[in-house]
């Protein structure tokens, strides 16, 4: 008996559905095997990001060295993971200044003898104005999203390059290519770490080392955002761009990405919804229109400024 023609289409689908579903599930499954007893070092393995990479590998049999500046929280995760039915050795590590950096490259070295993967996941995010910010804070964002990734990186190359095998992921922003306002230091940043990156991956391609980057919007800290109060309608295409570029992916997401990415030797991957890339792609070919926007986004966003202070200033 024929199917009716109306039933073809909605069938073809779901068979689709199913055939993608098994292959993600087949990857997947591989993925964690293709990991096994490799050295991995996580930066901030603390972090959202850190912990879900950290739980994906150790599940994997992976053999990881993990970084962060809470020596508690480092031992929190430890603790956890060494609880699991296969436990792996954990190495736990800390360094939260430029000038231990010596130090910690030759300890994390020492600790199984060469490094598979170096995931630098470190970052510090800063939203405010650029008058608002001083030199010193201008600093501190740059050594931990740039000068500690890169001397991170330079650290363990001698021992990939005698072995020539390897593989370095940046876990980077999407503002490392696109800047919005009032996040000036951070962008600058992360400009710096894709430009060294994007540099090393050319430099190091010969000795049979992988270097790949990642571009995400912004971490989702929650399921759900945050309610605020009432404000004055702002410009409505801008606040929906700068909506787009600011709206965040799961640290779980990111984790598997990653996973995905070590396994496959990814060298770029962006994780971002079309409004961003067409952003990226409007910075190039039509500049001045972006930079209207943006423009009209931060007069928009003093104007609010400025009547929320009168409001205040009506009350009292």
């Amino acid at each position: 008996m024929a199917l009716p023609s109306v039933m073809v289409l909605p069938l073809l689908i779901v068979v689709a559905a199913g055939l993608y579903y098994i292959y993600n599930e087949v990857m997947q499954f591989m993925s964690k095997s293709l990991v096994r007893n490799k050295v991995m070092v996580i930066t901030d393995a603390v972090s959202r990001v850190g912990t879900e990479c950290a739980h994906l590998f150790h599940k994997g049999g992976a053999r990881l060295i993990l970084c962060g500046t809470s020596w508690d929280k480092l031992e929190s995760l430890y603790n956890y993971l060494t609880d699991d039915a296969d436990p792996r050795e954990l190495v736990i590590l800390d360094f939260s200044d430029m000038d231990s950096m010596e130090d910690v490259v030759a300890e994390v070295l020492e600790c199984y003898g060469c490094v598979d993967v170096l995931i630098c996941n470190s970052s510090m995010k800063l939203k405010s104005a650029v008058q608002s910010v001083s030199l010193e804070l201008d600093r501190n964002v740059m050594d931990i999203n740039y000068f500690g990734p890169s001397t991170l990186a330079k650290g363990v190359l001698p021992t990939m390059i005698s072995r020539r095998s390897g593989h370095i992921v940046l876990i980077n922003s999407i503002q490392g290519r696109l800047a919005v306002p009032f996040r000036s230091s951070y962008a600058a940043s992360k400009h710096a770490a894709q430009a060294f990156f994007d540099c090393l991956r050319a430099e190091v391609e010969e000795y049979g080392i992988v270097v790949s980057t990642v571009s995400h919007t912004f971490i989702n800290a929650s399921d759900s955002p945050l309610a605020e109060g009432p404000a004055p309608k702002p410009n409505i295409l801008a606040a929906f761009i700068t909506s787009q570029l600011t709206h965040g992916v799961s640290p779980s997401v990111l984790a598997n990405e990653i996973m995905q990415i070590v396994n496959r030797k990814r060298k770029e991957v962006m994780l971002a919804h079309p409004i961003p890339r067409v952003a990226l792609y409007l910075r190039f070919l039509l500049p001045s229109f972006l930079f209207a926007v943006l423009s009209a986004e931060v007069k928009d966003s003093v104007l609010d400024d400025a009547v929320g202070e009168n409001m205040k200033r009506d009350v009292k």
